[in-house]
């Protein structure tokens, strides 16, 4: 795939993701590990695309809520300038992902100015409003704030995406290789903070213990992830089961 042909396909696919056309969906479409998958499938390098959105969800693992409704971060930025990048770039998943951290920021400012700009399309459903007219406040709700979206959103990843690689390439043939090894360090930690802040937001004491039982199962006694998960499903499950019998009896 040419690069120009990436970058138009990662610019839509931000400006869909941050559509909230249905919370659930929209949510899903903007996590790192599902645009590694997207840009596995376009590039058709899919394990290095894999492994730079993998470790990149890690880091954002603990962006959990939206104080005061501020986006703090933004995955789907960082993901859909990061991941093409690397995998284009030959870049090492650590050094990815530190590139990363700082569009996460940029974006906050783009879902800044792009909710500054609904302001316009709120007062223009208040003047449909007052003539009853249904269709028009529609458009005001839905199609004016997609079509600013995408024109605030769009030009954005297009942009570092198409001119990035190239001069990502120029920039990684000149760095020293002790500044790249710095990087990979900085990449290899950052997913590390973000596992350690999901546990702070979810480490109640009471579910410690589960925590190290997993942890060791899958150091000493060789289980895969996915076993672990299936049992510890199915643990959870039973833990349910018991407890609303113990409130039945009750």
């Amino acid at each position: 795939m040419s690069v120009m042909l990436l970058a138009v396909c990662m610019g839509v696919y931000y400006w869909f993701c941050r559509l909230r056309f249905g919370y659930t969906f929209s949510s899903m479409l903007l996590q790192p590990v599902v645009i590694g998958v997207f840009v596995g499938l376009l590039t058709g390098n899919m394990s290095d695309a894999m492994k730079i959105g993998a470790g990149l969800q890690l880091v954002y693992l603990g962006v959990t809520s939206t104080p005061g409704g501020n986006v703090p971060s933004d995955p789907a930025l960082a993901g859909c300038i990061a991941i093409p990048l690397g995998v284009m770039a030959g870049m090492t998943p650590e050094v990815a992902i530190a590139l990363a951290i700082p569009f996460g920021v940029l974006g906050v400012f783009v879902d800044q100015l792009r909710r500054s700009t609904n302001a316009i399309w709120v007062h223009m459903a208040d003047r449909y409003a007052e003539k009853a007219d249904v269709k028009g406040i529609m458009r005001a709700a839905f199609l004016y704030p997609a079509l600013m979206g995408f024109l605030i959103r769009f030009p954005i990843v297009f942009a570092i995406d198409y001119f990035g690689v190239a001069a990502v390439e120029e920039l990684i043939a000149v760095l020293p290789e002790w500044l790249m090894h710095s990087f990979e360090i900085m990449g290899g930690i950052l997913p590390a903070l973000g596992f350690a802040i999901t546990l702070t937001v979810i480490g109640k004491k009471n579910l410690i213990p589960f925590f190290i039982i997993g942890f060791f199962a899958v150091m000493y006694l060789n289980l895969g992830t996915m076993a672990v998960a299936i049992f510890a499903t199915c643990v959870a499950l039973l833990l349910n089961l018991f407890q609303l019998k113990d409130e039945e009896v009750a």
